[in-house]
Order: structure tokens, then C-alpha cells, then sequence
């Protein structure tokens, strides 16, 4: 099974090779047939501490590190 991936945007670089990270999807309200945005933060493995507070990344799932990150960091948007 394929991992997932995401790109979001860098809340909180405040922990020692952690970061949290916001990801904002959009979706169609069922009733109201309007776009609306729904946003979930993750919290992912940054090994180096590159992301700082702003950054744009893209995450991938990874194994259980810690009770709440199963996602690391794969880079840079611009990166890639």
C-alpha cells in the first residue's frame, strides 16, 4: 500500500525535531452545495529541525515514532 502525502503549511516549530503541521483541504458542503475549507494539523518528524514557522512541506506517513506523529517531513515544496 502506497504512502500518503500531503502539503501543508508550518504551525508550530517549538519541539526538538517536531513540527505541526496545518493541512487545509476543500470540499463541497452537502447541503449548501458551497466550497468550504476544512483544515486537520498533523505532527511530523523533522530530523534536521530545517522547517521553521511558515514553511510550506510535504509530509509522508511513516511508522509510530512518538503517540501522536506517524508522519515525517519529505521536504520542501519547492524542493520538489
Amino acid at each position: 500500500m502506497p504512502k500518503r502525502i500531503l502539503q501543508g503549511t508550518v504551525v508550530s516549530d517549538a519541539c526538538d525535531k517536531s513540527v505541526v503541521v496545518l493541512v487545509e483541504r476543500r470540499v463541497k458542503h452537502p447541503v449548501f452545495k458551497k466550497i468550504v475549507r476544512k483544515s486537520s494539523k498533523f505532527m511530523a518528524h523533522d530530523e534536521n529541525n530545517a522547517s521553521k514557522k511558515g514553511d510550506v512541506v510535504r509530509i509522508q506517513e511513516c511508522r509510530p515514532i512518538s503517540k501522536r506523529k506517524t508522519w515525517e517531513v519529505i521536504g520542501d515544496s519547492a524542493e520538489a
